[in-house]
């Protein structure tokens, strides 16, 4: 039988409690210790959009904004049509002083979903 633990021996449901640990210290603010996690997760399943996006969102809070554009952009790539995945990268590049590409996003993501805080930030008065 195949090993399907990977190089490091961890197993898919250590992948799956490391996912879940890593959302519990996110909510725990510590972000950094998310994306440790996260990157082991990442690095056996590459392919899972999910764990991508929490890592986009712990980058962000860890104010690791280049990082954060990058997955949020990867995760757009696979979802186009994910109004949150438009919403955090419109706030990463708000952040950014990019304000004419937040504002796309921000938009896009009020297209997608009439969220209220979506809806704020399209800011389509103006």
């Amino acid at each position: 039988m195949p090993d399907i633990s990977g190089s490091t021996g961890r197993t898919p449901e250590t992948h799956v409690i490391d996912f879940r640990a890593a959302e519990q210290l996110l909510a725990a603010r510590d972000p950094r210790g998310a994306v440790k996690l996260l990157d082991g997760v990442i690095a056996a399943h590459p392919e899972n959009t999910a764990a991508r996006l929490l890592r986009a969102r712990a980058f962000f809070a860890a104010a690791q904004l280049r990082p954060a554009e990058l997955e949020f952009t990867v995760v757009l790539e696979r979802e186009p049509d994910n109004a949150y995945a438009h919403y955090a990268l419109g706030r990463t590049y708000e952040r950014q002083g990019r304000d004419d590409q937040a504002k796309r996003h921000f938009r896009l993501a009020a297209a997608l979903d009439p969220n209220p805080r979506y809806l704020k930030a399209a800011r389509f008065d103006t």
